[in-house]
């Protein structure tokens, strides 16, 4: 009986969390700051890569280092699909680019899966409401990368001339976000 008990407490687990805006990827902050733990009670679990205060959806938290490891080392060239907003209209040219690699700051991005797309219906209002301009339009794009970088996506983006101004995570390899709702998690065994 404690064998099966301890197999049991041992299986991995995984977190599904939609991470609001303004949320740090971590359980501590200073200053009042939110984070993990003001959502995720359970003990024992870690984030799984990162996503920045300012970006909001699915980050993956698990008990289990190998499997954190697999999802957050790029050499598992595990995919992160993001839902970008961005200032003014995409052009087919930029998208182009974003598919082919761009010039960062530290090298050259891997090639990304790029496409336009219209606002998601589904989205859940952000806030606070991103800044808005009645002359300049947004447009939004979904891309998958295989890379981990800092703020990664919106460096790219604003090197292609497109500055980000919402991103938002929807999958990160097979796990996606579907209707889980801000600020809501959906806890898995592996």
């Amino acid at each position: 009986m404690a064998e099966a008990i301890a197999l049991v407490c041992s299986m991995p687990r995984l977190i599904l969390f939609n991470k609001p805006f303004g949320v740090l990827s971590q359980f501590t902050g200073e200053n009042g700051q939110a984070t993990l733990a003001d959502f995720i009670k359970q003990q024992g679990f870690y984030p799984a890569g990162r996503l920045d205060k300012d970006s909001e959806g699915l980050l993956l938290l698990t008990n289990d280092g190998k499997m954190q490891q697999r999802i957050s080392d790029p050499k598992f060239n595990i995919g992160k699909t993001y839902l970008v907003q961005v200032d003014g209209t995409i052009s087919d040219e930029a998208l182009k680019n974003l598919e082919t690699g761009v010039a960062l700051k530290d090298g050259v991005s891997k090639p990304a899966a790029a496409r336009k797309l219209s606002e998601p219906v589904w989205l859940w209002q952000r806030k606070p409401n991103i800044r808005y301009r009645k002359s300049i339009p947004t447009s939004w794009l979904e891309l998958t990368i295989h890379e981990g970088r800092n703020r990664q996506v919106r460096h790219m983006t604003a090197a292609v001339g497109f500055p980000t101004l919402r991103l938002i995570r929807i999958a990160v390899g097979e796990w996606a976000l579907n209707d889980l709702a801000p600020g809501n998690y959906l806890e898995l065994e592996v």
